[in-house]
């Protein structure tokens, strides 16, 4: 805990430093609102995928780095506006005619002027945009730096309560093995700083250690167990934009190159299908797999943008060692590692034990009216290991090898009020993935998409994270149909309808498969303090039948079904409440169970204090109905966990600004359980019913 107090040390010299430096900090305006994504979040996102234990905080924190800084209006392109997901195709083009006719916005009020702008689609979008001048400034960067509003440092550090089995003394087996336990202490830590300006520069680092890790320096942990570092220019002459660190990329609709985390299906039918050309972006997550380190830029020529990259960085692996033909041993990697946890001997082992290097580009062309875009792009992966998975029927076409390589081509047309967008990629192995379809506003109250998908069994793309069903963009055939209707303003119905195949087997599908998904969601909101919605989700595809019921392996269809009820409230104007109610059933081989969930929320603020809490009842009759509910969390965390068997879920968390540039969070959360004597698995075990954790996180603006 030492390493701990010297960050606590250092937080106070900062605090002493803004006190000391009133002018300073009082002089300016307050960088930003709070931002309160809740109701975002449960717009855009399925809350009810359920088919694997998928790290929905890290994903969500992917996503937020879009979020991080408002978004000059005055400044902003398509692919800006298309990446807010809110704007509809007419939308954008009306507000890019505006501001073409006549010039710069100067207030953001000046949005009520636009045609299809009205005060509820404002509201929406005002926690993401600005409008400033769009002028470069010219000051030295010393002085920018020490004048930008958008500069701060966070601390955060959160712990369960209850003693897990991995933090107990070390026990021995019968056979005389001594069992593995945590090396760390079980506090989570997490700091960032960042400053940065839209559309100029971006300096910062992130640093973690998860629960469990050691706080130590030697070769494999300086310190904290992960850091990643970013400095990045923009519109230097014609060079667009320079990035050294760590970076994200994303170009065309993601078959080889996607930044992060992207929406895919949920509540939001027509603007979350459609991948949009980002560019090269500062990495600053905390997730410690799926970016780059080394280098990028960007250089304009006229209509065409070119960017060149090249990026070194070590990977977790587990590494495997078997013998070949002449009875030498050899090392292959098994599998990557993506938790980026290191927590026991075991886990250490596999930090940074395969070294990747990538080197690629793109070449995007633009036509003068910015209506047509078309692109190609390229990547290589060269692993000084060989990749090989153990074999199994359903994996003997994943990736094998020490290098891979993917070339694909892109485009993106506008023409009215329809977006057509595609992309064709094919990788060193031989497969082929490509994507297509359209985004479109028929009318100013219905809006229609549609995508058609084809990625190859053998179709290999490391960085890929385009439209699909599955995790990995390969193994997959469908056709997706997304609708929105917006009859008046208080009314909105949304749908889609996905139907998809599996030419080859999957893990737990043992054949050849295919199935469908739709959602259906009704919206209502009788005035601006209530807002009413009910949707249904319905899936059918294809899993083995467990091997307690066949001997063999025989797949049958698996039907899920959702149902959500919520009803938001803004009883008065400092107090908001929501209710919820959900539940599902899982039937398969004619056996159904079922599961629900009962959440009431009460939200407070006033003055400087905001308080929100949450009280959920649910009980599940089996894993396959496990609940994902939204919880609000501090600023820049997410939490979305899995109510699971029968029990109680609750939190409470405080907010309080200590003044105009600092703000701490308090968040107590506990899950009780009936009817089991032990939570959890593994090392994080515990022996009883409870679990408590406790998060506590301090913000200052410099």
């Amino acid at each position: 805990m030492n390493g701990f107090k010297k960050i606590i040390c250092f937080i106070f010299f900062l605090i002493v430093f803004v006190f000391l430096n009133p002018q300073n900090i009082f002089s300016q305006k307050y960088p930003r609102k709070d931002i309160d994504i809740d109701a975002f979040i449960q717009d855009l996102f399925n809350q009810n995928q359920q088919e694997s234990d998928v790290n929905y905080e890290d994903l969500y924190e992917s996503l937020f780095q879009l979020y991080t800084q408002p978004l000059n209006l005055n400044d902003a392109n398509r692919d800006e506006l298309n990446n807010l997901y809110i704007l509809s195709q007419e939308q954008v083009n009306n507000f890019l005619n505006y501001r073409k006719r006549n010039g710069n916005l100067l207030s953001i009020y000046e949005l009520q002027s636009i045609p299809g702008f009205d005060i509820n689609l404002i509201n929406k979008i005002l926690p993401f945009v600005e409008v400033e001048d769009n002028k470069l400034d010219t000051r030295p960067l010393k002085q920018k730096v020490f004048t930008e509003k958008n500069h701060y440092f966070l601390l955060r550090e959160s712990r369960i309560l209850q003693t897990q089995k991995g933090f107990l003394p070390a026990d021995t087996s019968s056979t005389g093995r001594v069992t593995q336990r945590y090396l760390g202490s079980p506090d989570k830590i997490y700091a960032r700083y960042r400053v940065s300006h839209s559309h100029d520069y971006s300096f910062g680092f992130t640093t973690e250690k998860d629960a469990g890790e050691q706080m130590k320096w030697d070769s494999k942990t300086k310190f904290m167990d992960f850091w990643s570092f970013h400095g990045q220019l923009q519109n230097r002459g014609n060079w667009k934009n320079i990035v050294v660190g760590d970076y994200l990329m994303q170009f065309g609709q993601g078959l080889v190159l996607s930044a992060g985390f992207s929406v895919g299906k949920g509540a939001e039918t027509i603007t979350t299908i459609r991948r949009n050309n980002l560019g090269i972006r500062p990495y600053s997550s905390a997730l410690e797999s799926g970016f780059f380190r080394g280098a990028a830029a960007t250089y304009n020529f006229g209509k065409f943008d070119l960017t060149a990259f090249v990026s070194q960085i070590k990977r977790d692996a587990s590494l495997t060692l078997q013998k070949d033909t002449t009875d030498e041993i050899e090392t292959f990697v098994g599998s990557l590692q993506l938790s980026g946890k290191h927590r026991t001997n075991h886990e250490l082992a596999a930090k940074n034990s395969i070294l990747e290097r990538s080197i690629g580009g793109n070449i995007l062309y633009k036509s003068d009216d910015k209506n047509l875009e078309i692109g190609f792009t390229y990547l290589t992966n060269i692993y000084d290991q060989y990749l090989q998975h153990h074999p199994r029927v359903y994996n003997q076409y994943d990736f094998k090898g020490k290098q891979n390589a993917v070339t694909g081509a892109n485009f993106s047309y506008n023409f009215q009020n329809f977006n057509f967008f595609g992309e064709i990629a094919r990788s060193s192995s031989g497969g082929t993935g490509m994507v297509g379809g359209f985004v479109s506003s028929l009318t100013s109250k219905i809006e229609f998409s549609m995508l058609l998908r084809r990625y190859d069994k053998n179709f290999h793309s490391f960085y890929a994270n385009a439209f699909g069903e599955n995790t990995n963009n390969n193994n997959e055939k469908g056709v997706y149909w997304g609708l929105k209707f917006t009859p008046t303003r208080k009314w909105q119905m949304s749908a889609y309808y996905d139907k998809f195949s599996f030419p080859w087997l999957k893990y737990l599908v043992s054949a050849p498969s295919n199935g469908y998904e739709y959602l259906l969601r009704l919206s209502f909101k009788p005035s601006k303090t209530i807002l009413l919605y009910a949707q249904f989700r319905e899936e059918n595809k294809g899993r083995n039948i467990p091997p307690t019921i066949s001997l063999i392996d025989i797949v049958a269809p698996a039907l899920r079904r959702n149902y959500i009820f919520n009803i938001d409230f803004a009883a008065t104007k400092n107090i908001f409440l929501r209710s919820r109610v959900q539940f599902s059933n899982y039937t398969l081989n004619e056996r159904t169970t079922g599961g629900y969930a009962i959440i009431q929320d009460v939200n407070f603020e006033s003055g400087r204090w905001q308080l929100s809490t949450r009280l959920a009842l649910f009980d599940t009759d089996d894993y396959n109905n496990r609940q994902y509910v939204y919880e609000k969390d501090v600023l820049y965390s997410f939490s979305l966990p899995a109510y699971y068997e029968r029990g109680i879920r609750s939190y409470l968390m405080l907010q309080y600004k200590l003044f105009s540039k600092a703000s701490i969070w308090l968040r107590y959360a506990q899950t009780d359980l009936r009817n089991v004597k032990k939570m959890g698995s593994g090392l994080d075990l515990i022996n009883g019913q409870q679990k408590s954790e406790i998060k506590c996180q301090l913000m200052i603006f410099l």
